[in-house]
């Protein structure tokens, strides 16, 4: 029974806490208050749990709980007064349907999931605040958690909390959904963080089996954004998108640990489920007709998963994508990746030259502008410019695997100058 009720608390805790932990930031304006009493009731979950048993609804079991300590907590507070409307709002909602816990519960933090996303990546906060923040109150994580994921000593991340929940009370920020006239740029600031999220996911190491999966810990942001505003096609591009990169992970690493590129893949590892399902999301959105950076990204990325290897790529519209998201948001980052496509569309020397054309001189310590070139000078045979961009590409890069990838690229072309 213990182990059991154990399991419960742990995946209750897991699938609800940014629904609790919404609930309560609503109805006591305080998020260390919630956050203190949401532990607390877990705490007591584990407790009661193994010897009562576990209740029918655990969810609202552990907010009846959090509630009460809650009002304990205030009532041994000076500001006891100032809280009680809200009390007595949370207490009258909890009374209106004693006998059905789960429908009240399913009312009350649809909404307030929503505000609190909307708070924690408010623009008046900083981009790192904006993650913690997000990864603590809706994803759950541990501070050490968020913390070891991003490398960064635990004070350092806990300081940026602090920080953070005091600007929101500081400065007044609403704790609500933004109205309609200003819903595209704070979709777009929610969208970006959690994008950010998986992108750190993504270049970081895996190597500690005890580390925080950042991918999936975004993959489920942008799921639980996507059952929160339906049809909204930027939303369901970045779910699509998340899930199509993610597809690919078993292929990245082989079996003794080494790095391998998208051309060097066993595609067979790819998780066809997640393809298929970012596929068909992709699909829905772009029937919605409104083609935005998230879509087109899922949609490169859906090009590759359609190639039965890396030769059949239709690079060409890879090329045309890339250009119709430069259209939208002129980065050199995105250019230099459409210049890649045109590589495998027609060959290294005229990417090379359209390079030369361009300026990229605001990616001198971009990692992978370096390993680019360096790949393009390889593939046209330019072999000491190719070892010194791999050289280049080395010192900037963080991650073992790919920086032991690009060491033996530079090798092998050491061997041939030799």
């Amino acid at each position: 029974m213990t182990q059991d009720a154990q399991r419960v608390v742990e995946q209750t805790t897991r699938e609800h806490w940014g629904y609790l932990y919404a609930c309560l930031v609503k109805h006591l304006n305080d998020f260390d208050l919630a956050e203190d009493v949401l532990q607390e009731s877990i705490l007591t979950a584990l407790e009661r749990w193994p010897e009562k048993g576990i209740p029918e609804s655990p969810r609202a079991w552990l907010l009846q709980i959090a509630k009460n300590k809650a009002i304990d907590r205030l009532r041994r507070k000076a500001n006891f007064e100032s809280k009680q409307e809200s009390i007595g709002l949370f207490n009258e909602q909890h009374a209106a349907e004693p006998d059905n816990p789960e429908k009240l519960v399913d009312q009350m933090i649809e909404d307030e999931r929503l505000r609190l996303i909307f708070t924690c990546c408010h623009p008046a906060l900083s981009e790192s605040a904006q993650i913690a923040l997000t990864l603590r109150t809706l994803g759950g994580l541990e501070v050490s958690q968020i913390a070891r994921a991003f490398l960064v000593p635990e004070a350092t991340l806990a300081q940026r909390l602090v920080r953070a929940k005091a600007k929101i009370s500081k400065a007044g920020i609403p704790y609500k959904v933004p109205d309609s006239t200003q819903w595209p740029s704070r979709v777009n600031s929610v969208l970006a963080v959690i994008y950010l999220i998986f992108n750190e996911g993504h270049s970081a190491e895996r190597n500690d089996p005890g580390s925080t999966d950042l991918c999936e810990e975004a993959i489920r942001l942008a799921s639980m954004l996507n059952q929160l505003t339906p049809n909204e096609p930027e939303v369901m591009g970045l779910l699509a998108l998340t899930l199509l990169h993610d597809a690919r992970r078993n292929a990245r690493i082989g079996s003794k640990q080494e790095y391998r590129p998208l051309s060097d893949q066993d595609r067979s590892l790819w998780d066809d489920e997640k393809m298929e399902t970012g596929k068909q999301l992709l699909k829905q959105a772009l029937q919605l007709g409104k083609i935005g950076a998230y879509q087109l990204q899922a949609a490169i990325s859906a090009v590759h998963s359609d190639a039965p290897d890396f030769e059949s790529t239709d690079w060409m519209q890879i090329r045309l994508l890339y250009q119709r998201l430069y259209e939208l948001n002129p980065t050199p980052v995105i250019q230099l990746n459409a210049i890649v496509a045109l590589s495998f569309e027609e060959d290294a020397e005229t990417a090379l030259s359209a390079i030369d054309n361009a300026d990229f001189s605001s990616l001198e310590k971009y990692q992978p502008y370096y390993a680019t070139l360096a790949d393009l000078y390889r593939r046209s045979e330019q072999l000491l410019a190719a070892s010194d961009a791999y050289e280049q590409a080395i010192n900037l890069s963080n991650n073992s695997a790919e920086k032991s990838y690009l060491e033996n690229q530079r090798a092998e072309i050491q061997k041939q100058l030799s």
